[in-house]
């Protein structure tokens, strides 16, 4: 980098000279007039006075404050953190550059923290005069260095390339416009931003045209880019002659971005500064991925507001690509990093690769993994060129070895046109082509870096395959065909039952087939066509979807997991439930697992892996194991069928709490206890009610119940507001579309469902949270009417509150269990109904009882504390885990433990065990 200012010579008296200063240092970076903004406005803050100007801005990258000769450069950084405060989100700088003249200081604002040996890390400070012995303390300026691939600094510059994309949007829309060509005419304007700041033609070109071609008024804006934009669609032999100087400088774009004729857009002057603000932003920095999740989200309003506060992150997409098919390709690469022939080989591989996403959205999927197989074989080049010319040591074949007359593709294993995607809406699809036009342009700059030159990207002659459609209902292998090294991946849309249209249940119809039961989740329909996609591959093939974590819980487990395990697959690696963060802005966590599955090809032999999670946001641990079953667990392959009857002898049926179905029309909650109450003769049915959350948090209500002999129909019309309740209720089930429940609006007084205890009864909560270690249960008494969030049981010895108080209990129920959310949700025919408990002798019946009862008695010694309280992971009494602990030891013997169990992990290895050997017997 070459300074032709005399940095020595500098006095700094006077004004003139502080401009000069910017002026070269910019130029140096090669930073245009267009990128260096001089703000002319007053500052509100104190310690300017009020008074102070920002002397030169470059948005996004660095504030540069002058100061003459011997000032205070702690004042003056000080003064320059105060402008800050005032700045738009994307003009936030990155540097501070502080200078009297004499000295010069520069401020890492993302790295500005003191050290334990007290050196604050963030600064820099030098003598002017020794500014090119500094330069790689600025080369953040030039678009080097700093922004990492996948780092947290690129991730903040998408948020603020999305925003910056917003408000070029709004501006749009509020044109008129049409949605579609407005569409068109953001990703044309992006490919150009990009363009601009990365290096795809002219730095600056596109801002320049913008700046001297067009009107301030904008009202020659839409026909020059129209203009523009034919441009960049025409080969340069085929131009005009007389076309203007500027725009002939742009080069040839092709690869269909700007292909479509669009009609020509009307601009406003606020909108031609919309679009000059987003040149001054530097775009070189995005994440594709990142960006492209958060450009889906500009249409909307509200996403619009939140944008940045949800994406899916890199992190989260490599926990599925990493596992899948990237790890191997690393492992290899660094087993075989001595050895030529390994490494030309597996650049061959990489070449035979094929990756596709059957749901790929904007294309995040595609994009990290496009950006990963391409460094991978970057590094694999170097290591290739540095063996070779270790064993030729010859300049020759150095300067020849790449590139030379062998066109743009020769020397580049993974290609985009390897890379399909299905998406059924055509905003994010265009997204997802784009994206990858700028991951290939990021790719060829690294390999640039790394290897000296690089193809150029320019013309785009070679695309991704981004198919607009179905994904359900198109042939996959008509637009990829399979081959064993084809590797699916993706996260596709999570619809549960209750949720899906008509056409996605016609969509898994289609798909399952026969195998349809109606209550799998809408994600399923892409495992299903995965694995009926490599039916005419033998061996090979590998794929993984994100879903939500149903799919390994409860009754549906068969449904999808036995099919593809006969069909010969393995679940090569598992991540157990933990909150992915979704990609639509403003939409909560869901709770998710990752499978993966492979069948047969000579890789695919490593041991799978089993990812576990302390906490739902915590980091994975990774666990090799010896079997991956359907549950998630370690563990053989087995598929738990509801039963109607428990499979095991030593304990007896458990029910479900009566179901209202009333509207809230019999149930009275405490607000309206004293209204209800004051009644003599609604007054004469109020009983407590509990759910679950009642019992567990210790929450009152009361409901109206008239199944007892001793109603008498009469009342309901001598009280008005027993009339009104009842009638209600009436009006609500004939509403339903549900047969059973209009039918049951010929008793409206009554519970649509009945099966209320007759003396004291087990309350067991249908859902608890997943944070407990032990399920909480307790006893209510016969009066207590139990709703329909609870389970109920007889048990006059406390059998089955011992059982379902112990640790090898809530470790069957997170394993083979249903969850709501990440919640723990019992079921009596799958959890209960299931549960491999041997015959139980009568010693081991009374041990587990009598521990049972010093439960029970631990928790008298809180009265008053609710089972929420009481069971709080963080607070438990330790006379509780004790009594908990003892209850454990005996439960544990009765399950056929030979030695004292220290992990819930060797409970559920023995329950397994115990379920098969049942299970076989019964067979």
């Amino acid at each position: 980098m070459k300074f032709a200012y005399d940095w020595s010579d500098c006095v700094g008296d006077e004004k003139q000279d502080g401009h000069e200063f910017m002026r070269e240092l910019m130029k140096c970076f090669g930073i245009t007039k267009r990128k260096a903004i001089s703000y002319e406005r007053r500052s509100n803050r104190a310690s300017t006075g009020r008074q102070g100007y920002i002397d030169a801005l470059i948005p996004g990258k660095a504030l540069i404050e002058m100061k003459s000769a011997g000032k205070d450069l702690n004042k003056a950084e000080e003064q320059a953190l105060d402008y800050i405060h005032d700045l738009a989100d994307v003009e936030t700088p990155r540097l501070l550059i502080i200078s009297d003249f004499r000295r010069i200081r520069i401020v890492d604002l993302d790295h500005n923290m003191t050290t334990d040996d007290g050196i604050d890390s963030g600064h820099t400070e030098f003598e002017l005069a020794k500014l090119p012995d500094h330069v790689d303390d600025l080369k953040f300026l030039a678009g080097y260095g700093m922004v990492q691939v996948g780092s947290r600094e690129q991730e903040e510059a998408s948020i603020r390339a999305a925003r910056v994309m917003a408000d070029l949007y709004e501006a749009l829309d509020g044109s008129g416009y049409s949605d579609h060509e407005a569409s068109i005419f953001l990703i044309r304007t992006l490919f150009c931003l990009y363009g601009d700041d990365a290096g795809l033609w002219e730095r600056d070109l596109f801002a320049d045209f913008l700046d001297s071609r067009t009107r301030e008024d904008g009202s020659d804006l839409g026909a020059q880019l129209a203009l523009l934009y034919q441009t960049l669609n025409t080969p340069v032999e085929r131009r005009q002659s007389t076309l203007d100087e500027l725009i002939a400088r742009f080069p040839y774009v092709n690869g269909g971005i700007f292909a479509e004729p669009l009609s020509i857009p009307s601009f406003s002057l606020e909108m031609r500064e919309e679009l000059m603000r987003a040149c001054a932003f530097d775009w070189s920095g995005i994440s594709p991925a990142v960006f492209g999740s958060l450009f889906q989200a500009v249409k909307s309003p509200k996403a619009r507001r939140e944008l940045g506060e949800h994406y899916t992150s890199e992190t989260n997409i490599l926990k599925t690509l990493g596992p899948l098919f990237l790890d191997d390709l690393r492992e290899r690469f660094a087993e075989h990093t001595h050895d030529l022939s390994n490494l030309k080989n597996l650049r061959k591989e990489l070449g035979e690769l094929r990756i596709m996403d059957p749901a790929c959205g904007c294309g995040n999927f595609l994009v990290v993994a496009y950006r990963e197989l391409r460094h991978l074989d970057t590094e694999i080049l170097v290591r290739i060129r540095e063996l070779e010319l270790a064993r030729k040591n010859n300049d020759e074949f150095q300067a020849t070895m790449f590139f030379e007359d062998r066109g743009e593709n020769t020397d580049i294993a993974v290609q985009l046109d390897h890379f399909f995607g299905i998406e059924i809406e055509e905003w994010p699809a265009r997204i997802a082509q784009t994206a990858l036009h700028l991951a290939h342009h990021q790719a060829n700059r690294e390999m640039e870096r790394l290897l000296g030159q690089a193809p150029s990207i320019l013309p785009l002659s070679t695309s991704a395959h981004i198919t607009i459609g179905n994904a359900l209902r198109e042939d996959w292998t008509k637009l990829c065909p399979p081959t064993p090294s084809v590797r699916i991946v993706g996260n596709p849309p999570f619809i549960g039952q209750s949720k899906r249209s008509t056409n996605q249940r016609a969509d898994l119809r289609l798909v399952w087939g026969q195998a349809y039961n109606g209550y799998l989740d809408y994600v399923t329909g892409w495992f299903i066509k995965a694995s009926q996609y490599f039916q005419s591959v033998p061996r090979g093939g590998r794929f993984a979807f994100v879903s939500t974590n149903s799919i390994a819980q409860g009754a549906p487990v068969a449904s999808l997991f036995r099919p593809l395990l006969e069909g010969g697959w393995r679940i090569r690696f598992a991540h157990q439930t933990f909150a992915w963060t979704s990609e639509a802005p403003g939409a909560a966590a869901v709770h998710c697992v990752i499978t993966g599955f492979d069948r047969g090809a000579p890789h695919e032999k490593a041991r799978p892996v089993l990812f576990t999670y302390s906490s739902l946001k915590a980091q994975p641990e990774a666990l090799p194991v010896k079997h991956i079953n359907p549950y998630l667990v370690e563990g053989p392959d087995i598929f738990l069928e509801p039963q109607t009857h428990p499979i095991s002898s030593s304990v007896t049926p458990v029910l479900r709490g009566s179901q209202p179905t009333d509207g809230g029309n019999l149930i009275v909650e405490a607000k309206d206890y004293p209204q209800v109450a004051a009644d003599p003769i609604a007054a004469k049915y109020l009983r407590p009610f509990r759910m679950g959350r009642d019992m567990i948090q210790g929450l009152d209500r009361w409901c109206l119940w008239m199944a007892e002999s001793d109603f008498d129909p009469r009342d309901i019309k001598m009280s008005s507001l027993l009339y009104a309740r009842v009638q209600a209720c009436q009006k609500k089930r004939n509403a339903s579309d549900k047969k059973a429940t209009r039918e049951s609006a010929n008793t409206p007084y009554l519970f649509q469902e009945i099966r209320q205890p007759s003396e004291r009864y087990l309350a067991i909560p249908s859902v608890v949270a997943e944070t407990r270690e032990f399920y909480t249960v307790a006893y209510l008494d016969k009066k207590v009417i139990a709703g329909n969030k609870l389970y109920t049981a007889i048990d006059p010895d406390g059998f089955l509150f011992a059982i379902i108080s112990s640790s090898m209990f809530i470790t069957w129920q997170r394993a083979v269990g249903g969850h709501m959310k990440s919640d723990l949700n019992f079921s009596n025919k799958i959890v209960w109904n299931t549960l491999p408990l041997p015959a139980v002798s009568d010693k081991q019946r009374a041990e587990i009882i009598a521990a049972g009862q010093g439960v029970l008695e631990a928790r008298a010694e809180q009265p008053g504390v609710s089972l929420a309280d009481m069971y709080n992971p963080l607070a438990m009494a330790p006379s509780l885990l004790k009594a908990h602990r003892v209850l454990d030891r005996a439960a544990d013997r009765a399950f056929g433990a030979k030695k004292a169990l220290e992990t819930n992990e060797e409970r559920l290895a023995l329950l397994f065990k115990r379920y098969q050997e049942m299970t076989a017997t019964d067979s």
